[in-house]
């Protein structure tokens, strides 16, 4: 992590006063969290709208942070205290993440997209800890906020970076990759997610592709080839070295083989014809991430065939297609981090698919962020269940009520079961199982399932 003395942060990031009597001071890494603020880190208040954490840095230094940002506007700062006074402690934290990035001689590798953005992330370390100290986003630190933290969290011995990048906005991504400046950028796909924000996928494709705008010179692309708003864009750029995966066989990787097994994917690529990659995560739509990550590692060079052991050892971000074992022998996939329409749908028909399950139970909530279009969207998700595969249908919310409409047709209503009511889905769900069923439970994460999740789970 960064480690300075304050009279070196004078020269990483503006700061409007001359804290002379501290300069020597050492700091050693940041936080925004005052209750977290010791060991001599930098602690950076904001200004929020119920809160401010400028009240919070006399504890802050008291307990053992080494200094405190204050903003300009914020009246009375403490004369006797290490402050370095700036315009902004937000604009002040991305300086001094950009000053210190600039620092270090770790490759970055950015990874951004619709769906799929923490599966890939997790892939790519997996796959690069093969040869180099990495160090990776943690949790969903992938915002104007998080990712700052993240590259300042960056250890000088670290060789390589994986740093998600999410969004919600137009301009989002543009500033994350100028702070990040990626050796290899990623675009996983273009789903339906921020449509309420951005207004439609071609818009979605664009915000996304910002992610070159901070691309070393030499610096490499790599995305779903399969989607025709990025190849297009891409295909318009005869500078940018760029690789494509995919399913399609014009993308530079592709499967030839996938097998569904019940713990995760089995296939062959084009690159490597001859060698089985044995993948722990469940759905096709994995074996698309895992391809992405080997571009990433063979582009850093890493050869194909010594890839099966990073893949064999994936480990995932909670939530996301997590196995979890229920009560009375029940087998439950959690993947409640996030939904979208494209995850949702890759979900059902992962379900539908996983062999060894007499019984099949989909518990599936609200999708969030989906714009004017989600409850179309909800009632074409239903429609996409196929009844001679899946037994039930719980849903869960007010949009969930569209998705079982749209299923009405395929399940008859006797399978299906609609709730607003959280514990009343749980009581309804408990008791239909007679122990050995698979369930799947997917929501956006603001609808908590893994309530569920936790409330099925055996001791």
């Amino acid at each position: 992590m960064i480690r300075k003395t304050i009279e070196q942060l004078l020269n990483m990031m503006k700061v409007e006063n001359d804290p002379i009597f501290f300069r020597d001071r050492v700091i050693e890494g940041v936080t925004i969290d005052s209750r977290k603020a010791t060991n001599g880190q930098l602690f950076i208040p904001f200004k929020g709208e119920h809160t401010d954490g400028h009240i919070y840095v006399r504890q802050a230094i008291e307990q053992g942070a080494g200094a405190a940002l204050w903003q300009k506007d914020v009246p009375n700062p403490p004369e006797d205290l290490p402050i370095l006074i700036v315009e902004d402690t937000l604009i002040a934290l991305q300086q001094l993440a950009k000053a210190y990035r600039n620092e270090l001689s770790v490759k970055v590798v950015g990874v951004t997209g619709s769906n799929g953005k923490t599966t890939t992330k997790d892939m790519v370390t997996s796959l690069l800890s093969l040869k180099y100290k990495v160090q990776k986003t943690e949790g969903n630190y992938n915002n104007h906020i998080g990712l700052p933290l993240t590259i300042l969290s960056l250890c000088s011995e670290t060789e390589v970076a994986v740093l998600e990048m999410g969004m919600s906005g137009k301009g989002e991504i543009d500033l994350l990759t100028k702070l990040a400046s990626p050796d290899v950028a990623v675009i996983t796909n273009i789903g339906e997610s921020h449509l309420q924000d951005l207004g439609s996928r071609e818009a979605i494709s664009e915000a996304k592709m910002e992610i070159i705008n901070g691309l070393s010179e030499e610096g490499c692309l790599i995305y779903q080839g399969d989607e025709p708003l990025l190849r297009e864009r891409v295909e318009n750029m005869e500078t940018l070295q760029a690789k494509t995966f995919g399913f399609e066989e014009n993308n530079d990787l592709y499967p030839l083989t996938v097998e569904a097994l019940q713990t995760g994917s089995r296939f062959t690529v084009n690159a490597v014809p001859g060698i089985d990659f044995t993948l722990p995560v469940l759905g096709r739509h994995n074996v698309s991430n895992a391809m992405a990550a080997m571009l990433v590692a063979h582009e850093m060079g890493i050869e194909y065939k010594e890839m099966k052991a990073g893949l064999a050892s994936v480990e995932l971000t909670k939530m996301r297609m997590e196995w979890v074992e229920g009560v009375r022998g029940v087998k439950i996939i959690n993947d409640t981090y996030n939904a979208s329409p494209t995850s949702m749908k890759a979900a059902i028909e992962l379900t539908a698919q996983m062999p060894g399950f007499e019984k099949k139970i989909l518990v599936l909530g609200d999708m969030l962020e989906l714009g004017l279009d989600e409850e179309l969207f909800h009632y074409q998700v239903g429609q996409t269940i196929n009844g001679e595969a899946i037994n039930y249908l719980f849903t869960f919310g007010r949009l969930g009520q569209f998705i079982a409409a749209g299923a009405k047709n395929s399940l008859g209503e006797d399978r299906i079961f609609a709730f607003t009511d959280k514990q009343e889905l749980l009581e309804k769900l408990s008791s239909i199982l007679t122990g050995g069923e698979l369930i799947t439970i997917k929501a956006s994460r603001g609808m908590r399932l893994e309530e569920i999740v936790q409330a099925l789970a055996s001791e």
